[in-house]
């Protein structure tokens, strides 16, 4: 979702959770096939561009310091190659506000990119077809084709496949990190594939409870190499679940960000809030599915 003014646009950013996530193949060129079911919470990062003589980014939020010291940014190799590939000058003051966690399961840096290519796009007054924005995406990373869409989805391929999913009910979520950051690379090099056969996700669940009744059936297939890659996720599983009117707890993606789906707004706050003072050095989040 955009917010613009004549001299700045701004995109939102949010954090995508897998619901579920099974491994079906390991291709000839060494990545794996999975199948996903992607929602997103209206809880994330900012992208926000202005005119410029040059290429800038700053980057502010609670997650800025980390990024600072980590170099180049998916964001400005976002901005390059939009800009490369329509013969646009690298001209812009990019502004990041990041609320989410790095390298935590929740696509914080695909969802930047994405937000990146559609502010800058109008800024640029470029006329990008869909198409072109998913030829963007897959040169950035698996998880920026799903970010583009913003809306909940099957991901299949290697990520670069992308179709809607059927229509989610109202739910919340907590999100929970326990600032440990994950390596997804390292969660698949400890994967042992099962050669399980994936299901398929194609009934419109009408509540929380009915959606949580489905998912069960699913699981998240990293969930155990992500433990062993870092052991606290398993912590976190544990105390997540233990919170009252849960309805289901799982890993994202590769971690380290674990969720569990509530039906209230009410409880989600609740056990938010009980967590957090349980565990004040774990980043806790309430958020509602994201609706555009």
């Amino acid at each position: 979702m955009a917010r613009n003014s004549p001299k700045n646009i701004s995109f939102f950013a949010p954090a995508k959770i897998n619901l579920y996530l099974h491994i079906t193949t390991k291709r000839r060129d060494g990545y794996h096939s999975l199948e996903s079911l992607v929602a997103f919470a209206n809880y994330g990062d900012e992208i926000s561009v202005a005119p410029s003589d040059k290429l800038t980014l700053t980057i502010n939020g609670p997650y800025s310091k980390v990024l600072r010291s980590k170099g180049d940014n998916i964001v400005i190799k976002a901005a390059k190659l939009l800009a490369s590939s329509h013969g646009v000058d690298q001209k812009a003051k990019i502004t990041l506000t990041k609320n989410l966690p790095i390298s935590s399961g929740i696509g914080g840096g695909s969802a930047d990119a994405a937000a990146t290519l559609y502010a800058l796009s109008k800024l640029w007054d470029l006329s990008l077809k869909a198409s072109d924005f998913s030829n963007l995406a897959e040169k950035l990373g698996a998880d920026v084709s799903v970010c583009l869409k913003n809306t909940p989805s099957i991901v299949t391929g290697i990520g670069e496949k992308v179709i809607l999913a059927p229509e989610l009910p109202n739910l919340w979520f907590i999100l929970v990190n326990p600032g440990v950051p994950v390596s997804t690379r390292k969660v698949f090099a400890a994967y042992k594939e099962k050669n399980l056969v994936a299901q398929a996700f194609k009934t419109s669940p009408k509540t929380a409870k009915e959606l949580a009744i489905l998912l069960s059936k699913f699981r998240n297939d990293l969930t155990p190499a992500a433990i062993a890659t870092a052991p606290i996720i398993e912590e976190v599983l544990d105390a997540v679940q233990a919170e009252k009117n849960q309805l289901l707890t799982r890993l994202s993606g590769s971690g380290a960000t674990c969720f569990a789906l509530f039906e209230e707004k009410n409880a989600a706050i609740e056990a938010a809030r009980g967590l957090k003072m349980k565990y004040p050095k774990w980043w806790v989040k309430a958020a509602a599915l994201y609706s555009q």
